[in-house]
Order: C-alpha cells, then structure tokens, then sequence
C-alpha cells in the first residue's frame, strides 16, 4: 500500500487481510500493510471501535482472527473475486475448493462470515464435493469479459487481438452487442468494421482488447441467444442438408437451433439445414433424432453417419 494512504483505507485493507488470513499475527498484518508493528496493533484496535469482532489469542499458533456474533462482518471482495463469483454462477462450472482461484477464495469469506453451525455444514460440503466440470467449458479472463461487457453498456467500439483454434492470429474492429454465455462457453456477439459482419468470438481466445472512442447503435430488435445459435449454425466449412421424415410440428422442438434451420417440405417431411466444421460431432447428433431422415448434402456428414451407425449396430449385437 502506498505510504500516503489513509487510516481509514489502511484499516479497510486490515479487514481483507483478517477476512483472508485469520490467524494472521501482527509482524505479518504489519508487513502486508507497510507499518509498524505497533501501528498495524493501532489498526486493529480502530476496527475493534467500529463494533468489528476482531479476537486475538497469544503463543505459536496466535494470531488475529474475526470473530462471529451476531455482527457479521462486512465481506470485502476483490474485482477478481466478485468477477469471478458472478461468471462461476453463469457458466455453471468451478472448483470452489480450490482457495487459490478467486472464485474459492471469495467463497471461504462467505464461509466465514457465516454462522459457525451453519459454516460448518458448508464447509464440509464444500471439501467433500467433487466437481465434475464441463470439458467444453472454457472460462475466459474475467478482467477481458469486464472490458467486453462495460463496451457493449456504453456502446463504445474496441480493438480485438483474436487467436483461431488452429492458431491463427488477427485484429479487427468491432461493435460489441452482447456477451452470451452457452454451455460454460463465452461468446462475444458483434459486427465487423469495416465489413459489417455479424460474428461470434469466443471470448477465452481473445488475445487483448481496447476500448475506441466510436460509438455505435445495435439493432434495435436484438435477440441475443437467438442470434448466437443462428451464428454457431452457419458459415462452417462443410454444408449439410438433411431430409426427416416427420411433419414440422413434430420435430421443431427436438432440434437444436446449432445444428441448423428446420423448414416444412410438405406435410409429412421436415428439411434440416445448417453447417458444420465437425462432421463426427453432427452425425452423433442426427442420430438422436426421434424420426428417419436422409443426408443429402454433405458427403463427409454421410461418412460418418455410416461409421456412427455401424457402431450403434455392433453395441445392440451384444
């Protein structure tokens, strides 16, 4: 902390550090704080004033440490901490107990704050819990979401530095319409300068961003989910048309918006059409499809559907 600092703000920053280390003792409260020893005492003593339950005990395992009472403390958060509380809730996927993430650490403060009968419950689910997270999931930085979602409030212009999966790297302007989570993924919807394409970034494979002073209106009937599934569905590298064989009514709502645009042929037939960069991937789809079709666009898509049927013939052999 800078030597110019106040009082007030030195005893706000012991609070973290009593929040975050308790047991902490006061040569150590002192070094974090950049004071004497008996200064970082003094701050203590100011906190204790102000009707904070700050309990000490003397010898080697001493230290200070927050007490509980019907007074709870006043949890303070980092920007990272209460960032990554927020995106941890979103997208569904985290380890809370790994202390060193922000996101487990900032969970250990709600932890202790609470009661001790019911921190105990909590702390013990939360060491016994073992989390199974989404191998799609792909949490970007939380300080490049910040940026992202404060540019797309204030419509404000920004620069991207943008790496592809197979490693590809460019920059480009872009207006930032939303940011949509989906299936512990990240998406940063927007338009292209100066092309004017609508595009969908992933936002964990954003090198770098800046803010520009431009500003920009998005559409004023802006559907955000919708406009995402739309995007993810089309402009891959390989077409596909399939034929299903089942009126539109029947098999609208059992087709995700990703795989394509389902239309009516007649009254008895449905056509699908989207694209895709993983043939295997959407084969595996179609084959959970409650009704026959037929491919008949996409000789790689009908490839793999063979392969993926044959499997599923050889499992039911036995």
């Amino acid at each position: 902390m800078a030597k110019d600092s106040s009082p007030t703000a030195r005893a706000l920053l012991a609070l973290e550090l009593l929040q975050g280390s308790p047991g902490i003792t006061a040569d150590q409260l002192a070094d974090k704080l950049g004071v004497t020893e008996r200064a970082a005492r003094r701050y203590v003593a100011i906190l204790r004033e102000a009707g904070i339950p700050v309990e000490s005990a003397r010898g080697p395992y001493g230290g200070y440490r927050l007490g509980r009472g019907l007074r709870l403390p006043p949890l303070m958060f980092s920007s990272a901490e209460a960032l990554g509380l927020v995106m941890a809730v979103l997208d569904g996927h985290h380890d809370a107990s790994d202390t060193t993430d922000p996101v487990g650490s900032a969970l250990g403060k709600i932890v202790r704050a609470l009661p001790e009968p019911v921190a105990a419950q909590a702390e013990s689910v939360r060491r016994a819990t073992a989390p199974a997270p989404d191998r799609a999931a792909a949490r970007p930085d939380p300080a490049t979401t910040a940026t992202l979602v404060q540019a797309s409030a204030d419509r404000q212009l920004v620069r991207l530095g943008y790496r592809s999966e197979a490693g590809s790297e460019w920059e480009i302007e872009a207006e930032p319409w939303a940011v949509v989570v989906r299936h512990g993924r990240w998406y940063l919807l927007c338009r292209t300068h100066p092309k004017g394409e609508r595009r969908a970034y992933r936002i964990d494979r954003v090198r770098h961003v800046s803010v520009l002073t431009g500003t920009f209106t998005p559409p004023a009937d802006l559907d955000p989910v919708a406009t995402l599934e739309q995007h993810l569905s089309a402009g891959w590298e390989y077409d596909v048309e399939v034929l299903i064989e089942t009126p539109l009514d029947r098999i609208a709502g059992r087709v995700s918006p990703v795989l394509g645009r389902v239309s009516a042929v007649d009254d008895a037939t449905s056509r699908l059409v989207g694209s895709t960069s993983n043939p295997w991937w959407y084969a595996e789809q179609l084959a959970a499809l409650p009704a026959p079709y037929r491919i008949v666009e996409c000789p790689e898509l009908r490839e793999c559907a063979r392969a993926v049927g044959e499997r599923l013939v050889a499992a039911a052999a036995g």
